[in-house]
């Protein structure tokens, strides 16, 4: 379907408002297609209809998860960034368990924010397996993935990929926590699903990232890329403020906090960067 000038601010600035992702003049013909499947869905003849249904009854909260699971992209695997997953098991983790040993707090709490269909969360999980005889032996190891977006939480809670997910995995792990089934299936192993928790959360929403407290490592790659920068700023505050003062920020290859946050610092390693406070 073609939408007016008009339309298409009225439907992206309704976007904006819920949860700060911010559509550019240049996505309209994205925006289009994909509200097409929606108005189909929910019969509703023209944009106008559909925004009334957006905003009263059921609309509200079952048709807005739809629309959001419709503009969201969702392209990720297991073990995207190395430089980044070297430097974290190499420098930043063995730092991180030496400062919290000195205090007795035997805890890794790592976050993956727009987490997806799970594979960084699970990712971490992997890793953090691997140090269990040695440097985390006796830890508690908490991993929470969060995404705007139901559908792809649900299949990260189910834990089954395709080859295309796990194409980037080291054949040792692969071996050790997958189940290969015809089909070319990829079964994860539950020694790591349960040290994972996903859960729904907008990150434009105040009140629930207050809650999101205490973090030793925030990964957050190629989410920030949907907002503006306003937008931007009042997220990335929150990682700041959820942030562990010793703890690491990791933002995707291609994305900065330049000119979005002066109060992180940059941390480099070969192939990559960080942020901490």
């Amino acid at each position: 379907m073609k939408l007016s000038d008009k339309d298409f601010e009225l439907l992206r600035d309704f976007i904006y408002n819920h949860c700060g992702m911010y559509f550019h003049a240049s996505k309209k013909y994205f925006l289009e297609s994909r509200i097409a499947r929606r108005l189909e869905a929910t019969k509703c003849s023209d944009i106008h209809g559909y925004m009334g249904h957006l905003k009263v009854g059921m609309g509200k909260t079952e048709e807005l998860t739809k629309l959001l699971n419709e503009i969201t992209t969702n392209e990720t695997c297991f073990f995207r960034n190395p430089p980044q997953l070297k430097a974290l098991e190499n420098v930043f983790l063995p730092e991180i368990v030496a400062t919290k040993g000195k205090i007795g707090f035997r805890k890794i709490r790592i976050w993956s924010a727009g987490s997806s269909s799970g594979e960084e969360a699970y990712t971490m999980a992997m890793m953090m397996l691997e140090k269990r005889s040695t440097i985390l032996k006796d830890w508690i190891i908490e991993i929470v993935g969060t995404d705007i977006s139901e559908s792809v939480l649900a299949q990260a809670r189910e834990g089954i990929y395709n080859a295309y997910s796990v194409r980037n995995t080291p054949d040792f792990y692969l071996k050790k926590y997958f189940r290969e089934e015809t089909g070319g299936r990829f079964l994860l192993s539950p020694d790591v699903k349960k040290l994972v928790s996903f859960s729904h959360l907008n990150l434009y929403e105040d009140s629930k990232m207050v809650f999101m407290k205490s973090f030793d490592f925030i990964f957050c790659a190629n989410v920030l890329i949907y907002f503006d920068l306003a937008s931007k700023t009042k997220v990335v505050q929150h990682f700041y403020n959820n942030l562990q003062p010793y703890g690491y920020f990791f933002v995707g290859q291609s994305e900065s906090l330049h000119g979005v946050n002066d109060k992180f610092k940059t941390v480099h390693f070969p192939g990559g960067f960080a942020y901490k406070k």
